[in-house]
């Protein structure tokens, strides 16, 4: 649920979260916010043991649960405690390793944050018009899935609602997904607004309409 606060009530909970060592990051970090599940973009501006404050690019929805996805892939619980002028502060439901946060050691190569999706969308290859679904997107790139074949090195455009028009590069291939990179890059502040407007749910009519194509 979205939390309104007054000015008073907002520094008395500004106050609490300072009263443990805070950490204000010199390279701000992009992350993953998760409100029931659906993630958003967000960057972390400072960090402690309790809590985290983020600076954020449209308006918390509701929700009832809040995560957070360090850098390292690990979620962190968390509540909803205030919301003022694009940022957002929160308190973790348990107390964290400041150290291990801000170092985000991960066993996987350091990439750009990627946003999960299911959003339907068009491929264009040459003169021919290809079914795909998104499934995850970043400032720079997407994983796509569909049923028509392509070549890794191929030159694609990418077509969905929301979404501006992208050039792109197949990079990598395990069908029936596919791996784009664009020739124009994307910033935070877009990828963020963009996905926020993205829909979720995927029809079973595109789904059967995609595997006849």
């Amino acid at each position: 649920m979205r939390t309104s606060v007054s000015d008073d009530e907002h520094r008395t909970n500004a106050s609490d979260m300072r009263s443990t060592e805070r950490f204000a990051l010199l390279l701000l970090r992009s992350a993953k916010l998760l409100a029931d599940g659906v993630e958003q973009l967000c960057i972390v501006r400072d960090v402690s043991s309790g809590g985290v404050n983020l600076r954020i690019f449209h308006r918390l929805p509701a929700a009832t649960e809040w995560r957070l996805e360090s850098a390292a892939g690990n979620l962190i619980a968390m509540h909803h405690v205030w919301e003022r002028d694009g940022e957002a502060g929160f308190h973790f439901d348990e107390p964290i390793d400041v150290s291990a946060f801000v170092a985000a050691k991960s066993p996987f190569p350091k990439r750009s944050v990627r946003l999960r999706v299911q959003h339907p969308a068009t491929l264009f290859r040459g003169g021919q018009e290809l079914q795909a679904v998104i499934h995850d997107i970043s400032r720079q790139g997407a994983r796509i899935e569909t049923s028509s074949r392509l070549a890794v090195g191929q030159k694609v455009q990418l077509k969905a609602r929301g979404l501006p028009d992208f050039e792109a590069i197949v990079r990598w291939r395990r069908e029936p997904c596919y791996g784009l990179v664009f020739a124009r890059l994307m910033t935070l502040e877009e990828l963020a607004q963009r996905c926020a407007r993205l829909s979720r749910p995927i029809s079973t009519e595109w789904r059967n309409k995609a595997s006849r194509s």
